[in-house]
């Protein structure tokens, strides 16, 4: 049988990829390997299951709960929840693992499942390996009597997150007005009440779930309506979340985006001005902007670069101990308070960053230029031998000396995808599409299938 996990958890269309079948099989495998095999002696394992607010996780939860519990797990259950309260969940009552139900940013017919182990931290492929190898074999528990799991509701879930992430930021939001876009998901309850009680004046758009409009022309995939608001009101800047809000993106107060990248280098400075950031270093991924490095280095803050996903930037940020790292996406990492990436806690602290300096968030985004950069997706080549091909290695490498220190060039087979991305960032958009559309020539002669 082909791989169930993919780059973050079991994600596809509900009741078509993803059934109660599936949901209720896996929770039961991973009840042996997550639960029984950590367990105190003489006690049930306990899970946090939680979910965001599709339709479709009422049914997909019911059968993780019944999961659970039939295998001897007592069940927390938390609700609708962001993905990084679960986490903290986890972690804040000692539970043995946790479920998240939740597709992330994509539609809402999707639907997915995460395990996070102990800790609250997300499982390496190996562990998810032996979660399969016992779906696979169907080798169940099914005790009797009072050996079987209970369910019980833990109904603070919501309230012991916002206390955690309040009492995270190093100056209250006194005086901020801040627009927040909830992606009709996870956050629309969360987000608004720990940004209340960090002292802002809020505005609140996309916070109306219905089981069937999250990520629907809002959140941190449709920026419009969020940049629109914040004229609207004059606000000092925004905030979107995705649909299980582990991602934030912000737009100042001129309506104008401020991406990961942005975000990630204004957070590093301040956390380098207060003396926080370990081994004064950031982890991003590969494609985050060249700009970013170049400002990182004009005040003394290394890039780290990771693998893309964020899995990979929590594995060399644990590997190092790093406390800062994130993705271009908005999926940012503080692992001071965090064991995953956090939209609501990366929201408060680029606000409190505001409140605390004065300085508005355009301003405060300025310190980082972004460089030229243009993409293009080769399609109907040989993605393996991308990496190993000896002439395509040479061109990418002419390439790069070409631009030196001003550019940069990155070919990479795509992971979800048969295509390889050619990325090239230069001092101006003719360069970098001229030296990207040389490159894709290069591979489309030397890698094409036909």
């Amino acid at each position: 049988m082909s791989r169930i996990f993919g780059t973050d958890g079991i994600r596809g269309l509900a009741n078509g990829l993803l059934t109660a079948d599936l949901a209720m099989e896996l929770s039961q495998a991973a009840a042996i390997v997550l639960g029984h095999g950590h367990a105190k002696p003489g006690s049930r394992p306990r899970a946090i299951v939680a979910r965001d607010g599709r339709a479709s996780g009422e049914f997909i939860g019911a059968a993780v709960t019944a999961g659970l519990a039939s295998s001897g797990v007592d069940v927390y259950d938390a609700g609708v929840i962001p993905t990084p309260a679960a986490a903290y969940l986890v972690a804040d009552i000692d539970a043995d693992f946790g479920v998240m139900i939740s597709a992330s940013h994509n539609p809402a017919p999707d639907n997915g499942i995460k395990f996070l182990a102990h800790g609250g931290k997300k499982l390496p492929d190996a562990i998810e390996d032996k979660i399969q190898e016992v779906y696979e074999r169907r080798e169940f528990m099914r005790p009797t009597g009072a050996e079987v799991g209970r369910i019980n509701r833990l109904s603070d879930a919501e309230d012991r997150y916002i206390l955690h992430l309040v009492g995270a930021i190093p100056h209250r939001l006194d005086g901020l007005t801040v627009v927040l876009d909830c992606a009709n998901g996870a956050a629309s309850g969360a987000s608004p009440d720990a940004f209340r009680d960090a002292g802002a004046t809020i505005h609140v758009i996309g916070a109306q779930p219905d089981g069937l409009n999250i990520n629907d022309g809002v959140g941190s995939t449709h920026l419009g309506p969020l940049k629109k608001a914040v004229l609207e009101h004059g606000a000092d800047l925004g905030i979107a979340h995705d649909g299980d809000a582990d991602r934030c993106l912000a737009v100042d107060h001129t309506g104008t985006e401020v991406d990961g990248d942005q975000i990630m280098c204004i957070l590093a400075l301040a956390m380098k001005d207060a003396g926080r950031l370990n081994q004064d270093t950031l982890v991003a991924t590969v494609m985050s902007n060249l700009g970013l490095q170049l400002a990182l280095e004009k005040h003394g803050i290394h890039l780290e670069r990771a693998a893309v996903g964020d899995r990979y930037v929590l594995e060399s940020m644990v590997a190092n101990n790093y406390n800062l790292g994130g993705e271009q996406s908005g999926h940012v990492i503080m692992a001071d308070y965090a064991t995953t990436g956090d939209g609501l806690l990366t929201g408060l602290m680029l606000a409190s960053r505001v409140a605390q300096t004065g300085v508005p968030l355009s301003e405060l985004a300025s310190v980082m230029t972004r460089m030229p950069q243009t993409m293009i997706n080769v399609s109907n080549v040989d993605k393996a031998a991308a990496k190993t091909h000896p002439q395509v290695l040479a061109a990418v490498t002419d390439t790069q000396e070409r631009l030196g220190g001003k550019g940069r060039v990155l070919l990479r087979p795509s992971g979800t995808e048969p295509v390889v991305r050619v990325m090239v960032e230069a001092a101006s958009h003719e360069e970098a599409r001229h030296e990207a559309e040389a490159l894709v020539k290069v591979v489309e002669h030397h890698l094409s299938l036909t």
